[in-house]
């Protein structure tokens, strides 16, 4: 299992893991014949890694791991790049400035860096030492060029450059050389208290030269690494991309020989993995757990990720450019439904979400949803009545100018039976006020990059991770940009909000930043900008010997101590 960079907060289908999980394992195996809509999800810190020193470790093997689709946009802060399991293969083979411990609380990797500190607050400046013996794949030092090309890049200053996110980066007023060459000052022209989530990962100044670079050079490829891996092979007949340990690393060395990552439908992972194609497979859906409790080989490794499922309505095109639209929506879908199909016959029950910031066993989480926490039929219909949708009786999709209300909601093709069974109950309830949903089904490879990204739905269900720098989820409600919707692919905001978060992200008080978040979010629950359904069960089936991975919540995994056991 690997653990995606939560700096680029990523997105990821519903229907799987976006390949990212102490011991909390053995509770899933006492309740796997009684079902877990009792039990409580795991608290923040939870993870289950098997851990082992690496002398129980043998010294080479394979690790197989299934990913969601081919990567056409190996860019982690490019357009196309936040796919969740392009960035979690650039985060084994760029430079990854800062790891996460149990809580979430990131730590300065020493790999990379001697230490990253705050040196000023008025103005605020952040000193980075690195490591005198941290290189590219071309044999240049990390330094300053790197971090002043990222920056630049990233600002937002320059409309070519297809930013994802600018957040953090546009605060920046220069960045410098210190004492020596491998000192690196930033300073900010406001203060940033999430620091820590820019330069993470560190990307080389060739790939942040220009627009076209930026845009393009990455596209289907990674040219240069500096990290313990490099890409060993891409085969895209066989959609397999295979990472080795790069001879050149300086710090601690993989225990495993190699890394292959296979893109293949949803639907055959469990199949995979039962067929000991693959080591690892998400376990969070229920048809997929009930198959794979009976094999002896396995373990069940549970842990609490920031893992957000989300039903998200695009306020750009159709009906839903209309904000009573929007709510009518929200009030039509039942959570509770949902999240409670979404649990049958797992270990725990996956909580509802009533926040787009913060997960329910998380610290600053607060009921923001108001009005919108419940389903309220006799509502929802109202708002449809005052927005100009006549009500054509039962069965029937509501008009307005003699068209019909009809939404189209995209998913992937290959979605498994969970997310196809939510969809068809999602389209069954909003048809209970007059909606008429038609479900499109798109190839699974196509999904991100040519229809969210695109905006080219009405609605679709997707997964939100690892957002553990909350500045990081400012790109999913900013205001686009002409073209660029960054990551706000339903084109929905406020300048409230706007506001609201730019401001939450320059406060450095922690309970006021909590505050600020808050009340954005009680904003954005008014916006229609999208519903927050659950908090997705992080589960995960992995064979036995495999040690140091699985489940690591919202911490990260050690990639060079991940092995099989002797």
């Amino acid at each position: 299992m690997i653990r995606p960079v939560r700096a680029t907060a990523l997105a990821a289908a519903a229907v799987s893991a976006a390949l990212v999980v102490t011991a909390c394992g053995s509770g899933a195996k006492d309740s796997a014949d009684g079902g877990g809509q009792g039990k409580a999800a795991p608290v923040v810190g939870a993870q289950d890694l098997n851990p082992h020193p690496v002398e129980d470790l043998k010294q080479g093997g394979v690790h197989k791991v299934a990913i969601q689709q081919w990567i056409n946009q190996y860019n982690p802060n490019q357009t196309d790049g936040t796919q969740g399991d392009a960035s979690a293969i650039t985060a084994l083979v760029e430079p990854d400035l800062f790891t996460f411990d149990a809580k979430g609380v990131p730590h300065s990797n020493p790999d990379f860096l001697v230490s990253a500190k705050v040196v000023s607050t008025d103005p605020q400046v952040v000193s980075y030492e690195l490591n005198p013996k941290a290189k590219w794949s071309d044999g240049k030092p990390l330094g300053v060029a790197d971090f002043e090309a990222q920056w630049k890049a990233l600002s937002g200053k320059d409309k070519a450059f297809q930013v994802a996110s600018t957040s953090g980066y546009d605060q920046i007023a220069k960045v410098g050389q210190g004492k020596d060459e491998h000192e690196v000052l930033v300073t900010f022209a406001t203060p940033f208290a999430d620091w820590q989530m820019l330069f993470d990962p560190l990307l080389p100044a060739s790939l942040n030269s220009g627009p076209d670079a930026f845009n393009k050079s990455w596209a289907g490829q990674v040219p240069v690494t500096g990290n313990a891996w490099k890409v060993g092979a891409y085969d895209k007949t066989a959609k397999t991309i295979t990472l080795v340990p790069d001879p050149a690393w300086w710090g601690e060395k993989p225990k495993l020989g190699k890394y292959i990552f296979w893109a293949m439908d949803s639907k055959a992972r469990t199949d995979a993995y039962l067929n000991k194609e693959i080591d690892d497979t998400p376990a969070s859906a229920p048809e997929a757990y009930q198959r794979l409790k009976g094999d002896k080989d396995t373990d069940f490794r549970i842990g609490a990720r920031w893992d957000q499922v989300t039903l998200n309505l695009n306020g750009a095109r159709g009906p839903l450019q209309d904000v009573r639209a929007r709510q009518a929506v929200t009030l039509g879908v039942d959570r509770e439904a949902l999240a409670k199909v979404a649990g049958k016959d797992l270990p725990f029950r996956p909580e509802v979400v009533n926040n787009h910031f913060f997960m329910p066993n998380q610290e600053g989480y607060r009921d923001n949803a108001g009005a919108f926490g419940k389903r309220d039929v006799a509502r929802a219909k109202k708002l449809l009545d005052e927005a100009g949708w006549k009500d054509e009786g039962a069965g029937k999709p509501r008009t307005k100018d003699g068209k019909p209300l009809v939404l189209e909601y995209v998913m992937p093709a290959d979605a498994i039976s969970l997310a196809e069974d939510q969809a068809k109950l999602t389209q069954q309830m909003l048809g209970e006020i007059g909606i008429k949903v038609d479900l499109r089904k798109v190839p699974g490879d196509d999904y991100f990059d040519r229809y969210v990204h695109r905006g080219n739905y009405d609605l679709t269900q997707f997964r939100q991770v690892d957002r553990i720098y909350r500045s990081s989820s400012y790109q999913d409600y900013r205001q686009p940009d002409g073209d660029n919707s960054f990551n706000n692919h339903g084109r929905v905001s406020s300048p409230e909000v706007d506001k609201l978060l730019v401001e939450a992200s320059r406060t450095t008080d922690a309970k006021k930043q909590v505050a600020l978040y808050n009340e954005a979010d009680a904003k954005v629950w008014e916006l229609g900008h999208s519903v927050p359904l659950y908090q997705r069960p992080q589960i995960v089936a992995i064979r036995k010997g495999l040690a140091n991975t699985g489940a690591p919540g919202l911490g990260d995994e050690n990639s060079v101590r991940i092995g099989w056991l002797k």
